[in-house]
């Protein structure tokens, strides 16, 4: 048995190398034992060979930044799972970035809470200024945290705080930061600290914030454990401000105004002037409407709207995402590879004349030096434009509709289920025509080439169905 021991500070530097060197003389880990108590003695007397073996150790990447973390837990077993994890890397490559992992899953939740606890360090250390030592304002704090986190959470303060010198105390360390240096001491009891005049301040700020009509204390405590307020002075106020919350909740709101203020009904005249002014009659108002939108900030960066264009009497309606880059410069729809492949299809299809549009009429993208990669839109960007393709089939009264990919199935639908189970069936649309859903021709680009030619054979079927069912002059 190997016995390694681990200094309460500075212990990330001991572990790495021991690490490595018992992994390169492929020692197992049942036959190496951590004491976080370097002052313990365990009766294994061993101690980790001086050089390293013949065996090349390798990490994968970011693992020192995770035993960073992981160390810091108080659990005495972390330093053995974390070096069970360097060993089996040395056969298992791909043991560790797999999430269902037992050792895995184990180590990622120690390193979660302790990111948790260096997170609770920032926001609930309390510095009081102590007297002055030379030219530099001198502050110090008293902290308790639940993992070992002082070498950890400490250099935050060194960035945030460069101009002063300050000491943060904790049951394990003190971390003292003087004339931009940041030091570590053994544990000291807790310091004596002065009287901050500055808390009578941000206990009435902290007073004046807090909003009684959304208490929930559950939450309360969770953002800010119990554990750390004999450390926060706004915490003493808390009692108090419960205690009146009822009362104060009942006050404000009395003082709401009974009657909306004379500003409300300009607004209110305003919007539904705008209203009447985009309330096209015709699919040309629509179209001429729709060229000066601003219902959402889609506008902003593309070229310009890009309405629907075919055979306005055709009766089938033939629904996209959003226009790509090229739809975007020459402003007409599916002109692009995706466009391509569609008009491809229909002619296989027999399909000769449709209204081809789209759910949303503006390409949205994001740069990326000279090209504009395309980005799908969001949920609200398409309810938001829904309001175009709406008075589209309002103009047109489509007898059947194909919904190209999930935007414009649930642009028609208001439904955002999975297309694997919803291609090639017939839903309703909002209006109450039928929709036959099926794949869009960018989704089918992006496919392997073998389920490519799967998927394009299945948006041919379902165009075959498409001119079979306008055929037909009805829906089964």
């Amino acid at each position: 048995m190997y016995r390694v021991a681990l200094p309460l500070l500075g212990f990330l530097p001991v572990w790495r190398d021991a690490a490595r060197r018992l992994a390169s003389h492929e020692i197992p880990p049942h036959q190496v034992a951590w004491d976080r108590n370097a002052g313990h003695e365990l009766f294994a007397s061993k101690h980790p060979p001086e050089t390293e073996g013949p065996t090349q150790v390798t990490a994968p990447s970011g693992f020192l930044t995770l035993s960073k973390t992981v160390l810091c837990h108080n659990d005495s077993a972390a330093p053995a799972l974390l070096y069970t994890a360097l060993h089996r890397h040395q056969t298992d490559r791909r043991a560790l970035s797999n999430p269902a992992d037992a050792l895995s899953h184990r180590i990622e939740r120690l390193s979660k809470a302790v990111r948790r606890d260096i997170h609770k360090m920032h926001a609930f250390v309390r510095f009081r200024e102590l007297p002055r030592n030379g030219h530099r304002r001198r502050f110090g704090a008293w902290f308790e945290p639940e993992h070992h986190v002082l070498e950890a959470g400490t250099p935050f303060f060194a960035k945030r705080f460069a101009d002063m010198d300050w000491t943060i105390a904790t049951p394990v360390g003190v971390a003292r930061f003087e004339d931009g240096n940041l030091s570590y001491l053994a544990p000291a009891p807790p310091p004596d600290l002065p009287t901050d005049a500055s808390e009578a301040l941000w206990g009435t700020y902290f007073a004046n914030i807090f909003n009684p009509a959304r208490i929930h204390l559950q939450a309360m405590r969770s953002e800010m454990p119990l554990k750390y307020w004999k450390n926060l002075p706004e915490t003493q106020l808390i009692p108090e401000m419960l205690k009146n919350a009822e009362s104060r909740v009942k006050s404000m709101r009395a003082a709401l105004p009974s009657e909306p203020p004379a500003r409300a009904s300009r607004i209110l005249k305003r919007n539904q002037a705008s209203e009447t002014e985009m309330s096209p009659t015709n699919l040309a108002e629509a179209k001429a409407q729709a060229a000066a939108c601003r219902r959402c900030d889609l506008c902003e960066a593309a070229s310009q709207t890009v309405w629907g264009s075919g055979d306005s009497a055709s009766g089938l309606m033939i629904v996209g995402e959003q226009p790509g880059d090229a739809e975007d410069l020459c402003g007409q729809p599916f002109v692009g590879p995706a466009g391509q492949l569609l008009h491809s299809e229909m002619d296989e299809a027999e399909i000769g004349a449709a209204w081809l549009t789209n759910a949303v009429k503006h390409f949205k993208y994001r740069q990326r030096g000279k090209r504009r990669i395309h980005q799908a839109p969001n949920r609200q960007e398409i309810v938001h434009c829904r309001w175009w393709l709406d008075y589209e089939r309002r103009f047109l009264v489509p007898r059947l509709t194909v919904a190209l990919g999930a935007s414009a199935a649930f642009a028609l639908t208001g439904d955002d289920s999975p297309m694997e189970i919803r291609r090639g069936t017939i839903e309703t649309a909002r209006d109450g025509g039928p929709v036959l859903i099926t794949w869009h021709p960018s989704y089918i680009l992006r496919l392997p080439s073998k389920a490519s030619a799967d998927a394009r054979e299945q948006l041919r079927d379902d165009l075959v169905r498409a001119r079979t069912i306008l055929g037909n002059q009805s829906v089964s």
